[in-house]
């Protein structure tokens, strides 16, 4: 997507409140990160993981007018990097997760949000984009604050290149409702998700493309995106796949 999609800095301007919803999970070996497991090993995918977590959650918290939300599942006590998350999770609100499929829990989420920040938009993301900076998600809020012409999108919606999506906006999350019954997990799910809110009538705005982290090729495309990061410190002890490209 092109960058023009968001505001210019100088155009920015976010709510007088707005909301950051981070969906989380504890990053425990062998229940984080699976599938860098062949290559890190199991201990070293949930360091990367928690280290991907951190980051996303200092990103969050300085966004200027935001306050950061989480929505949590998993055993801390288990995770790597236990006091740090810790540490990190003390200075926001989180709530459990709660529902059945992950499209439930997303729109309990956005749901609990809205009951603990009334009348503010929010913004969800996870915690496989370690890369996402404040300014990226001052710009997408942004967009929800005002639009060309003052006209303002209901949604805007950030693709993830594997087919899903990495982020989430909404002026009202009650919409969140729409996540219900979207196939997750899945290369058209990012599809289904713009087909369910366009069926609610909604306006949706895309905002700029980005590489989520599932496997060692995706983490180390990620961390040569974001070298000073957290999430490529833990990366930089384990070597990229050989004869691999995206």
């Amino acid at each position: 997507m092109p960058e023009s999609d968001c505001p210019p800095p100088a155009q920015r301007e976010v709510p007088a409140e707005a909301a950051i919803l981070v969906i989380a999970k504890a990053p425990e070996p062998g229940k984080a990160k699976t599938r860098l497991a062949p290559a890190a090993g199991a201990a070293a995918a949930a360091d990367i993981a928690a280290a991907s977590l951190l980051d996303t959650l200092e990103a969050a918290g300085d966004v200027a007018g935001g306050r950061t939300f989480v929505g949590w599942t998993g055993d801390l006590g288990n995770a790597a990097r236990a006091t740090d998350v810790a540490e990190a999770l003390a200075g926001v609100t989180v709530f459990q997760q709660r529902g059945d499929g992950l499209g439930e829990r997303l729109a309990a989420a956005h749901s609990d949000v809205a009951a603990a920040l009334p009348g503010a938009p929010v913004l969800q993301i996870g915690m496989d984009t370690p890369q996402v900076t404040s300014a990226l998600l001052e710009a997408a809020l942004a967009r929800l604050a005002r639009g060309p012409a003052q006209r303002l999108p209901d949604a805007v919606l950030g693709p993830a290149e594997d087919g899903g999506w990495w982020g989430l906006g909404l002026r009202d999350p009650r919409h969140a409702d729409a996540l219900r019954n979207v196939p997750m997990s899945r290369p058209d799910t990012g599809e289904h998700t713009r087909s369910a809110l366009l069926g609610r009538g909604l306006s949706v705005l895309s905002l700029p493309a980005l590489a989520d982290v599932d496997t060692i090729d995706d983490a180390h495309q990620v961390a040569a995106l974001a070298p000073r990061t957290r999430f490529a410190a833990a990366l930089s002890d384990v070597p990229a796949p050989v004869g691999e490209a995206r």
